[in-house]
């Protein structure tokens, strides 16, 4: 059964739910029919942020008790921190995925894979830690170039990261190291469902 066209104005619109729950088979490059999906991961990605946000509380009881601007200082950065990198608790919400329509982005929108020029996977050094970025350039305006936009996000997560940028050059950038599955995988796999659906 055929998989119904995306719907533009939904922010977790239904093809995402189609792309989770469909069982998998070889019949996509993909490895299912309802297409690819990777999540947050489940290790000790979470972790920081549920320390940052008890140390917020704590914080904040001192300064209750005391009296003290200084506690008060310490549960705000504590608490922004918590707040900026909550996205990264909620493992079951999917952050990039692929189906026949396209390349998903969460808090961005479906990239039709007829918009998109080249996907490439950059290891980006930063002092000792060396981070990954599936890059995916686009050969037209983003207006043309999404299905589906789902940029616009309720007013209570504005201020929390998102998993992608948009560079000057028109590439879209999503950081993979996260993700419950590896870069390379990611990587490769978006590629082998571009060149098979883009034909």
């Amino acid at each position: 059964m055929a998989v119904p066209p995306p719907t533009v104005h939904l922010a977790n619109g239904p093809e995402m739910r189609t792309m989770v729950t469909r069982p998998a088979d070889d019949t996509e490059p993909g490895g299912g029919s309802g297409g690819f999906s990777v999540a947050y991961g489940r290790d000790e990605t979470p972790f920081p942020v549920y320390l940052t946000g008890f140390l917020s509380a704590v914080f904040f009881a001192g300064a209750i008790a005391t009296g003290s601007p200084f506690m008060v200082g310490l549960g705000l950065a504590a608490g922004a921190f918590a707040y900026y990198n909550f996205p990264l608790t909620e493992t079951g919400r999917r952050v990039i995925g692929a189906n026949e329509y396209g390349i998903f982005i969460a808090g961005f929108g479906i990239v039709r894979w007829r918009a998109i020029r080249q996907i490439e996977l950059v290891a980006i050094a930063v002092r000792a830690d060396t981070f990954h970025e599936v890059q995916i350039g686009l050969s037209q305006p983003l207006t043309s170039a999404l299905i589906a936009d789902w940029r616009k996000v309720p007013w209570w997560r504005r201020g929390m990261r998102l998993p992608w940028k948009m560079s000057y050059d028109n590439v879209v950038r999503v950081k993979v190291d996260p993700l419950d599955r590896t870069p390379d995988d990611i990587h490769r796999t978006l590629v082998r469902m571009w060149r098979f659906y883009r034909s």
